[in-house]
């Protein structure tokens, strides 16, 4: 065998593993294998965890020169003028009434609050992040029985250059696990078994395609 052919040889044999490494890449890559969003039913056990930049309703009980609406900091506290520097994030708004209601008993006799959250934005745990080709890339606070659809209304569906049916679901309660999911054929073609429920803390990735 001559040089020339030597290395005709060798660059078959590249061009082979690649295709083979590639084929392998594309056999393994994982399915869409989360179900369709179930109809009517609510997510199990789901309470708000307020986050900064929440608007928070305070209400106490026969005193309503107590009771205002007041937002959540950046350090994830709020001041009122019985109630300095309380620690607010992370905590469901129950939780939140019951921590006013011990700070408001030094002075009111028997405190009942209610707390009511008025405007959501929540913590980084409980948003779903779209990042790329989205209308309208943003994050999202998360809402009971939110889905797949919801969110691309949200965000103002697909871009003219979106590989809709490419896209995933990075689930952080799933330790970080990838779904497929095929937005175009949701939102293009109707096809509702294509629409997912979402979960706190999902990023929806949605690619460029390919033209």
């Amino acid at each position: 065998m001559n040089h020339i052919s030597a290395c005709f040889v060798w660059v078959a044999r590249l061009i082979l593993v690649g295709l083979v490494v590639l084929a392998a890449g594309c056999a393994n890559r994982p399915s869409a294998t989360l179900p369709p969003a179930p109809v009517n039913a609510a997510t199990p056990d789901y309470n708000y965890i307020v986050g900064p930049g929440d608007m928070l309703n305070i209400i106490v009980w026969r005193n309503p020169e107590l009771s205002m609406t007041v937002p959540v900091r950046p350090d994830g506290k709020l001041s009122t003028p019985l109630v300095d520097e309380l620690a607010v994030q992370g905590k469901t708004s129950i939780e939140i009434a019951r921590d006013v209601e011990k700070a408001l008993a030094k002075f009111v006799r028997d405190p009942v609050v209610t707390v009511i959250v008025t405007r959501f934005e929540g913590p980084y745990s409980e948003q779903i992040r779209v990042v790329g080709e989205a209308a309208k890339p943003q994050f999202l606070p998360y809402k009971q029985k939110m889905t797949l659809l919801d969110v691309m209304i949200a965000v103002g569906g697909l871009t003219d250059f979106a590989d809709g049916n490419n896209a995933s679901i990075i689930r952080t309660s799933d330790g970080g696990a990838r779904y497929y999911v095929r937005i175009k054929d949701l939102i293009k073609r109707g096809d509702i078994s294509a629409n997912v429920e979402m979960k706190p803390g999902d990023v929806l990735i949605i690619p460029q395609g390919w033209f």
